[in-house]
């Protein structure tokens, strides 16, 4: 309900593919949001990690007024004068020698699984239309209806079939059963660094290290969808960095546009991204002058290093913090950087609850599967915002052991 004497916003005329809280925001600033009726919130989710940098950071605001003035769209009918220092830039930071923009996350991951059948039959001679991919379960990489055909969410899934062949899939941090999915038709592996969605699941130490090895020796592409891990959030510019391993591909998104406008890209090497022909995949907006502008004042503002230091530092201070509630109210807490999954006790609440009395508190979190909530706050928070969030955590907590007990 809106507080009285604030502005009517209708939603009735939106379709129903959300479950949003009861929050309709109308500016913002930093790690904070203002509803419209006046009252702040500390943003702890950062739009699903594409507000990293944080609302209105000046930087990314400065370049997108800019452009703004000049061209924003050009189709990639033509060159356009922003699209090639961001693709070179890009391609540096991760490491790589070519970039497919496209713009959101789930048309990055399409892209990836377009390029990877396309190098399985042309390069590693995969039987025509034989190609597959092993994936992970409990994987999220979007809700096209591809992408859909591969996860294990019934929700997701549910009346949208028939689903798409040709994907495999094993136990996510399971190198073993991932190895033994692999045969003569295997084109890709295609997993998360940290399973988001699912509720920051964190693999063993040693899984990604293995996954390479395995790809790398069965001559298959390691594809890393880093577009909630990557750009900062994990304390590294990707979250593969940590582990110290370097896919094939990266996929980015989210963060890539700095919370503007939607900008993905697929990231890799000439052997591999260089098997796409014009006219075989594209995209409308694909690297369009304004999404490119403000791509390229994202990797600047990586390039110095500066967000991933931040990220990792504030991460330990708030893993540290939330580590200390386990036993009271919290049973589990996974994370890395400034990201963290906790697990409530059901016996409190739902995580769907949980989220709502935090909002009273002036606190945005979202909750998954249940039980689990995310915090996922922009990276330029403060530690004293940090802290203060967390506060209101330990409180909508200790409010619900009351409720249920009668005793403080």
């Amino acid at each position: 309900m809106l507080h009285p004497g604030a502005p009517a916003v209708s939603n009735e005329f939106l379709a129903h593919n959300y479950h949003p809280l009861d929050v309709t925001v109308e500016s913002g600033e930093g790690a904070w949001v203002t509803d419209v009726t006046g009252r702040r919130y500390l943003d702890c989710l950062a739009a699903y990690s594409a507000v990293n940098f944080g609302h209105g950071h000046p930087a990314l605001v400065a370049a997108a007024k800019e452009q703004l003035d000049r061209i924003t769209l050009t189709s990639r009918a033509f060159h356009n004068d922003k699209l090639g220092p961001f693709a070179e830039a890009l391609a540096r930071l991760a490491g790589k020698d070519m970039v497919l923009p496209m713009n959101t996350g789930a048309e990055a991951v399409e892209s990836a699984i377009k390029v990877a059948r396309a190098w399985g039959y042309r390069v590693k001679g995969v039987p025509a239309g034989r190609a597959t991919i092993v994936v992970a379960d409990g994987n999220f990489h979007g809700r096209t209806t591809t992408i859909i055909s591969f996860s294990n969410d019934e929700q997701a899934r549910a009346d949208f079939d028939p689903f798409t062949p040709g994907f495999v899939s094993v136990p996510y941090g399971d190198a073993a059963a991932l190895e033994a999915a692999i045969d003569g038709t295997t084109v890709a592996v295609l997993l998360e660094p940290i399973q988001g969605e699912a509720g920051v699941v964190v693999p063993p130490a040693e899984y990604l290290p293995a996954v390479r090895e395995i790809t790398t020796r069965h001559n298959v592409l390691f594809i890393a969808d880093e577009i909630q891990s990557g750009l900062g959030r994990t304390g590294a510019t990707f979250q593969c960095d940590n582990a110290g391993v370097v896919p094939d591909l990266y996929l980015l998104g989210k963060a890539l546009g700095g919370g503007i406008v939607p900008v993905s890209a697929v990231v890799g090497n000439r052997d591999i991204l260089g098997v796409l022909r014009p006219g075989e995949h594209g995209s409308t907006f694909g690297g369009n002058p304004l999404a490119s502008a403000l791509g390229l004042a994202v990797v600047e503002l990586l390039a110095v290093g500066e967000m991933q230091d931040r990220a990792r530092l504030l991460g330990e201070r708030l893993l540290a913090r939330l580590r200390i509630l386990v036993g009271h109210g919290i049973v589990a807490v996974r994370g890395a950087g400034l990201w963290a999954g906790i697990d409530i006790d059901p016996a409190l609440g739902t995580g769907r609850r949980v989220c709502e009395l935090l909002a009273e508190r002036g606190v945005l979190a979202k909750d998954t599967h249940g039980s689990t909530i995310r915090l996922a706050p922009p990276i330029v928070i403060s530690p004293e915002d940090l802290d203060w969030g967390v506060d209101q955590l330990e409180a909508v907590l200790l409010e619900l052991a009351v409720a249920q007990t009668g005793y403080r």
